[in-house]
């Protein structure tokens, strides 16, 4: 899977809470000052040509919708981050949340419970 910028993703958490939507209904997601028309338009056309998204075409106008789940896209994107900025290491990645103090105790102890559930 292609990597995405931060303005395809911004589209996608989109369609990927609406399910399905024309463009106009994807510009009504944004708050004010809105994008215009055209720049959400070309978004759609290169997620398409990713093949991120499909559509339905109905006459002159296209429904789009999501090919892949948030889910596959967090696990695709997770990875990337493992690897590129942890030497694709788990253990360093939770070390630094943890440094950071962005777990808790009590939320390691969560993590390590779901480990041995898991194993």
């Amino acid at each position: 899977m292609k990597k995405l910028t931060r303005k395809e993703e911004e589209v996608m958490k989109i369609l990927w809470k609406l399910k399905k939507a024309f463009v106009k209904d994807i510009i009504e997601e944004y708050d004010d000052p809105k994008p215009h028309y055209n720049t959400i338009s070309s978004l759609v056309r290169l997620l398409q040509e990713k093949g991120i998204i499909g559509y339905t075409q109905y006459g002159n106008t296209y429904q789009y919708f999501p090919l892949i789940s948030k889910e596959e896209y967090r696990k695709t994107f997770m990875k990337r981050v493992i690897n590129d900025y942890f030497d694709n290491s788990y253990k360093s990645a939770v070390a630094f949340f943890v440094k950071e103090k962005s777990l808790s105790p009590e939320e390691l102890e969560e993590l390590i419970k779901m480990i041995k559930e898991e194993n």
